[in-house]
């Protein structure tokens, strides 16, 4: 009798330990890691690799304004056919501005500067991305720059400063895009010079595989 009493007793906590378990927690698909980004632009798509064990802190930095959507609506807004296109600062419409307060109005709001990782062992080849900056070279946020053609003067040991920018991805599809990109007819607006004459628009970034 006290054997089947106490298989009922463990029966029943069984019961009341199944009905009041935390329900099982239910996971979204896997985020990728960031190693890839699939840029769409109003030319076409690229496809980026991105080099987070020679620039750890820009690749980071990137993947933040990737994920918060930062470079949604942005435009390549200065275009060089034998140098390079720059973009992920300002929104689109700035090829319709004509005065320095509307340029500026286009502008999109940043976080804090990040640390210059030009002395990477990385080149600006043809095809390779890196961060735009000011004369300060520790003062690179969101805007970037993809070589269109070799450009090795902007490596650290070859640059006048001797800081350089910082290389921390390369095209590995899409080059195509680019070569329509830098073919774009440019102008310049309110001093702005190299602005594309029609918007080249950033409609995403976003983590591939």
């Amino acid at each position: 009798m006290t054997h089947r009493l106490s298989l009922l007793v463990l029966s029943c906590l069984a019961v009341l330990v199944t009905a009041f378990a935390p329900a099982p927690v239910k996971r979204g698909p896997e985020q990728p890691d960031g190693r890839f980004v699939v840029m769409k632009t109003s030319a076409g798509t690229i496809k980026i690799e991105l080099f987070k064990d020679k620039a750890p802190i820009t690749v980071k930095n990137f993947l933040v304004y990737v994920d918060s959507k930062h470079y949604d609506g942005t435009v390549f807004h200065r275009v060089i056919p034998n140098f390079m296109i720059q973009g992920g600062g300002y929104e689109k419409g700035l090829s319709q501005e004509t005065t320095q307060q509307g340029i500026a109005g286009k502008e999109k709001k940043t976080k804090a500067a990040i640390k210059n990782e030009s002395v990477n062992g990385l080149s600006n080849q043809r095809g390779t991305l890196a961060m735009a900056r000011t004369s300060v070279p520790d003062s690179a946020t969101a805007q970037f720059f993809i070589n269109v053609k070799v450009n090795p003067f902007l490596d650290a040991n070859k640059a006048r400063d001797a800081a350089g920018y910082c290389v921390f991805g390369k095209v590995i599809e899409g080059m195509d895009v680019l070569d329509k990109i830098k073919a774009v007819k440019t102008k310049s607006i309110a001093g702005f010079d190299n602005v594309p004459v029609e918007d080249v628009l950033i409609e995403s970034v976003r983590r591939g595989k």
